[in-house]
């Protein structure tokens, strides 16, 4: 089932293009790896996903219907949450308050916090997404960026959302946290969600991903399903290589040869 679908969608700041004719599919139990280098228009395409910013150009659907969004709030009730890179958390406030936050359920003539039930739940929807976490009254800034990143994804879960994009969830973390991350990534494909993954590590992106689109200043420059492009091809891509099948031909021409290259796809001596 296709969530959101953009087509031909393009963006301008004034004179500078910051998308031109750009077109991503979304689909429910599938992650989406948006790559490109800084200042390939990612952060450009998701605030348009997001409702922070309106594309000038193209069409985008939600589920069938053609939309605009205006606001993060109509992203969010139309089943799109967005972790931002640097996650909106209170490090001093518990890990249940912050999982809560701005959705604080109340109970009583009092309308008092129920803060039994936060610490219950938030326990609980971090065990279906994997995350043993016990102490849910530790302040959220005492965990590692990597856990931080993984009660973002459950919380998005949790509310309803069907798509969940992610950026650069890994971009700060050690090779350790960011496995961590990545599995909790695949998780919420697996429960269904629609995941758009931002991301400039093609290696991460080949672990998780089902769909690749790769940007290069601000328009497509290829996309791909898993299963038609390997690690080594979607590494040279993003590295400015040319089209896929003389990008085939070199590679095997070169392994031939037994040179070894680098990440960039140059020779080594």
């Amino acid at each position: 089932m296709t969530l959101v679908r953009l087509t031909d969608v393009s963006k301008h700041y004034g004179t500078v293009r910051a998308l031109e004719g750009v077109s991503l599919e979304v689909h429910a139990g599938q992650i989406t790896c948006v790559l490109g280098d800084n200042g390939a228009g990612k952060s450009t395409l998701i605030k348009i996903i997001a409702g922070l910013h309106r594309h000038d150009g193209g069409t985008l659907d939600i589920e069938g219907e053609e939309t605009v969004l205006t606001s993060p709030r109509e992203a969010l009730d139309r089943g799109i949450a967005t972790v931002h890179q640097d996650l909106a958390v209170v490090p001093l406030m518990p890990v249940w308050r912050n999982f809560f936050l701005g959705s604080e359920p109340r109970t009583g003539l009092l309308k008092r916090l129920d803060v039994d039930f936060m610490r219950r739940t938030t326990h609980a929807e971090l065990l279906r997404m994997g995350i043993d976490l016990r102490d849910v009254d530790q302040p959220i800034g005492t965990l590692s960026g990597g856990e931080r990143q993984c009660v973002a994804i459950a919380r998005a879960v949790y509310f309803g959302a069907k798509v969940l994009i992610l950026d650069e969830p890994t971009a700060a973390l050690g090779v350790k946290q960011s496995g961590v991350v990545l599995k909790y990534v695949a998780a919420a494909r697996d429960r269904g969600l629609g995941v758009v993954l931002i991301t400039h590590n093609p290696h991460h992106a080949h672990l998780v991903g089902d769909r690749f689109v790769l940007l290069r200043r601000g328009t497509m420059a290829g996309s791909y399903d898993r299963d038609s492009v390997t690690l080594d091809e979607l590494t040279q891509q993003m590295a400015g290589g040319s089209d896929l099948d003389s990008l085939r031909h070199e590679l095997q021409r070169g392994q031939g040869r037994g040179e070894e290259r680098d990440w960039r796809g140059e020779e080594r001596d």
